[in-house]
């Protein structure tokens, strides 16, 4: 169907129960629940056709009925979102599968339309996703900023909460920040969730690892800014000030 434009589902996996920030998905203190904001950055997306929030949670599921949002209720037993929104794909037909984290409320719209036309215009891509470089204010040795290697094909190598790669000899290499973002192709994503998990995944506990490791190929698209998500009260406070100034 030629001119047909691609059919986008973007997906939030979300549940209540983050170790680092128990009830980040409905923390309000901006007077919008955060897993909103999400909502709303995903849907400024031009190439995203629907949006849906996948959770286990009640709680979850009651925000997203007041605001109209589609919500798909999920088991409980999900180690990660990938897992979570494979299971809300099922009988869902699509092009793209998107997954956006329920804790990137900044997420620009550039960002997630460039991660879909990554992946449609790689033919050798299963995934892709985003990443920008590190900040003046950022530590690499945060292990809650992921970093990311890529091939000279644009092609991730590998995914580290460690400050990756390590500049030995002081050549000034830069080094790039992993955004929460993952266009799948449905058969891959299909796929994924038969996968057993992989040694690497579980030792960084980075979910994408279990791709890496078993040979498919995830493009990364460079783009320049974007904050990161939110993995604790602190980040989630940076994100309040900065909403109530803008």
């Amino acid at each position: 169907m030629s001119g047909t434009p691609p059919l986008v589902i973007a997906i939030i996996p979300a549940r209540m129960g983050s170790t680092r920030f128990p009830g980040k998905a409905i923390a309000s203190d901006t007077g919008t629940p955060l897993i909103l904001h999400v909502v709303e950055a995903v849907q400024r997306a031009s190439t995203v056709t629907r949006v849906i929030v996948a959770s286990e949670d009640a709680s979850i599921e009651a925000v997203c009925a007041d605001a109209g949002v589609e919500h798909i209720m999920t088991r409980s037993d999900h180690p990660n979102g990938s897992s979570r929104i494979a299971e809300a794909a099922e009988g869902l037909e699509a092009d793209v599968i998107l997954n956006v984290q329920g804790d990137e409320p900044e997420i620009e719209a550039e960002t997630i339309d460039l991660v879909v036309t990554t992946l449609l215009k790689d033919p050798a891509a299963h995934v892709s996703t985003a990443a920008a470089p590190l900040g003046e204010d950022d530590d690499p040795a945060d292990p809650n900023l992921v970093k990311v290697v890529s091939d000279s094909s644009g092609h991730a190598i590998y995914f580290s909460r460690a400050a990756i790669p390590v500049d030995r000899d002081g050549m000034g290499i830069s080094r790039r920040r992993h955004i929460g973002i993952y266009a799948y192709r449905p058969t891959t994503l299909c796929a994924y969730a038969q996968l057993e998990p992989t040694p690497l995944e579980q030792a960084e506990k980075l979910e994408q690892l279990r791709l890496v490791e078993k040979g498919y190929k995830i493009a990364v698209a460079d783009v320049t800014g974007g904050h990161p998500g939110i993995d604790t009260p602190e980040q989630y406070a940076d994100f309040v000030t900065r909403f109530m100034r803008s």
